[in-house]
């Protein structure tokens, strides 16, 4: 092969290689969101439904104002096997990729040394397993507005993560305020 084909072989594959460190990095990010919603069950209704589906999840309450509307729950995460899995064998099969561009670049008696830098890739299974791991919070606060046509409506604001706003929104059939 010539050098050039080599060259930019070894230019993507090392491209590649940032990418995958920044989605196993990406992996652990925080993605709390927050969303205003409008319910059509009445503020009352909705305060007790809500407590009780965020302990049916495991979420412990960690503060309530019950004049103010206000509650705040928090619950572990944990990581997930399947994932830590995935991205070890991701980590493995990018570094291969890396270790056969490099040993045709590099003479032959470093083969056996880059070779086992492919030893390094649980190393994101790992580093997943102990980020991901840890407790999360959601907080809302649910309102009521009297309308001009006499009909109450109910608005949550929520914290959460984005997971969970989905979820709590399929649960109690919330809408998005634009």
């Amino acid at each position: 092969m010539t050098i050039s084909v080599l060259v930019s072989t070894f230019l993507l594959t090392f491209l590649m290689a940032i990418g995958l460190f920044f989605f196993i990095r990406a992996s652990v990010k925080d993605r709390t969101e927050e969303e205003r919603l409008v319910a059509t069950q009445s503020q009352a209704d909705l305060l007790d439904q809500v407590q009780q589906y965020f302990v049916q999840r495991a979420y412990l309450p960690v503060q309530s104002g019950a004049m103010s509307n206000q509650l705040t729950f928090e619950g572990f995460v944990r990581p997930s096997l399947f994932l830590a899995i995935f991205l070890s064998f991701l980590a493995a099969v990018g570094i291969l990729c890396l270790v056969l561009v490099l040993s045709l670049l590099l003479p032959p008696q470093f083969s056996t040394l880059l070779l086992s830098l492919v030893l390094l890739a649980p190393g994101a299974g790992v580093f997943y397993w102990r980020s991901a791991a840890r407790p999360e919070r959601v907080s809302l606060k649910i309102d009521t507005d009297n309308q001009l046509g006499g009909t109450d409506q109910t608005f949550v604001k929520v914290v959460a993560h984005r997971d969970e706003l989905a979820a709590l929104k399929r649960a109690f059939q919330l809408k998005t305020i634009q």
